[in-house]
């Protein structure tokens, strides 16, 4: 399914398997110092990241706006839109679980994983997964990525 049938449709659009080195890191335009600082922190950590587990990486605000990432072939906007909801979701979700405040938020599908992480309380990681990585390598994958973010901003 094309990505446009998949707005169409409803259903979320699917990555394709791109080249095995990462895009560049990109920040948005006028997304002022957060954007510049975690486009300088991915930039930092992109060697880092474990390619073979993970074919991307955007950071987004809790409003669902693109600071900056790493991707190919998504649409950067409709995904860091999507990860705000599913934050916010999970949010409502494990309170009325009363399980305590959401960690991460997982999605799989047949053509690899989705993570979304807060980084802190105004910032979300989007991690994607590739296709034939398990669910609980995916899991170890992103959540290095996410510390090695982490730790990258503190240092700034």
């Amino acid at each position: 399914m094309s990505t446009q049938a998949a707005q169409n449709s409803g259903a979320l659009p699917l990555r394709r398997r791109g080249a095995a080195q990462p895009a560049p890191a990109i920040a948005r335009q006028g997304a002022g110092h957060n954007a510049r600082r975690m486009t300088e922190a991915l930039k930092t950590i992109q060697d880092d990241i474990d390619t073979a587990s993970i074919n991307g990486v955007l950071v987004a605000t809790r409003d669902g706006l693109v600071l900056c990432g790493i991707t190919r072939d998504i649409e950067d906007d409709g995904v860091a839109a999507m990860a705000a909801a599913a934050a916010g979701l999970a949010t409502q979700f494990t309170s009325q679980a009363r399980v305590g405040s959401p960690r991460a938020v997982f999605f799989e599908g047949e053509s690899g994983q989705v993570g979304v992480f807060g980084v802190d309380e105004d910032t979300l990681l989007v991690v994607l997964g590739e296709r034939d990585t398990t669910m609980g390598m995916f899991n170890v994958r992103a959540k290095q990525a996410l510390a090695l973010l982490q730790e990258t901003l503190t240092k700034s």
